[in-house]
């Protein structure tokens, strides 16, 4: 496993290169998810540690953060966004590239092969599909939280409001700042939104918060916490009227379940 986890490093850091170019405004978007991917990889492997994985499940974390972002690139070199309303689903297209480019998963055993795929199709997704596969359920649960984790660390630059069209996947509107009337009663009532419902930059940050219900580990929801990613989010929230309600809801829900400890579900 460790021959080939290299291998799948040197391929992915050449996979990514490929799409440098001279385009200063298009090296922004490729650099983050460059980035974005490295600390993905290791959020994923320092998890499944925490959890206290065996080497071989360690490695398995690592790959499935290593590609889960590998559609991305193709996807911003075809349809040059990052939104995927507006071209396709990037965990879906990353599955094509891998089927299509390379034979890592064929070389790995069949059923850790389903279980990077599956965990790669939903680790962008508002929920995991059901499934009776437990170390499918394990390994999606854990990619999410590592992709999430990073996430916030990306868009923290992003949430003054005169920073907000620069944010990746940035959503034009007359009143960016603004949080609908249905993302508004979402996140006071502490339930998932839909993601293609995105209207404005203060929607998408209530997405963000939201999130927090759906960190399956409280490795990762104490990181973020210590971070100081929640509290920064909920500062660039705009005065409305539901907000306040979400927030006390949220600052609840971190503080109760960050006084859990996590299991190892395998």
């Amino acid at each position: 496993m460790d021959e080939l986890l290299h291998e799948m490093h040197a391929w992915m850091n050449d996979y990514m290169r490929s799409f440098r170019t001279d385009d200063p405004d298009v090296m922004l978007g490729i650099r983050l998810k460059e980035i974005h991917t490295g600390y993905v990889t290791a959020n994923a492997r320092a998890l499944a540690k925490h959890l206290g994985c065996n080497a071989h499940d360690v490695a398995l974390a690592e790959i499935i953060g290593l590609f889960h972002d590998v559609g991305r690139f193709r996807q911003y070199a075809v349809y040059q966004t990052f939104n995927d309303a507006q071209s396709e689903d990037h965990a879906e297209l990353g599955l094509k590239v891998l089927a299509e480019e390379v034979d890592f998963l064929a070389r790995l055993r069949p059923q850790d092969a389903d279980i990077v795929r599956f965990s790669i199709k939903y680790h962008n997704k508002k929920e995991i599909a059901p499934t009776d596969d437990e170390r499918k359920l394990f390994f999606a649960k854990l990619i999410r939280d590592a992709d999430k984790l990073d996430i916030y660390r990306v868009l923290l630059p992003f949430l003054a409001p005169d920073a907000a069209e620069k944010a990746p996947h940035f959503v034009p509107s007359d009143a960016a700042q603004e949080v609908s009337p249905e993302f508004v009663a979402d996140f006071a009532a502490g339930r998932q939104a839909d993601y293609y419902r995105l209207r404005t930059h203060g929607d998408r940050k209530v997405v963000r918060l939201l999130w927090l219900y759906d960190i399956n580990f409280v490795w990762t929801l104490r990181k973020i916490r210590e971070r100081g990613y929640v509290e920064a989010f909920i500062a660039s929230l705009p005065h409305e009227e539901g907000i306040d309600e979400g927030i006390k809801r949220l600052r609840s829900y971190i503080a109760c379940r960050c006084m859990e400890e996590d299991v190892l579900e395998l």
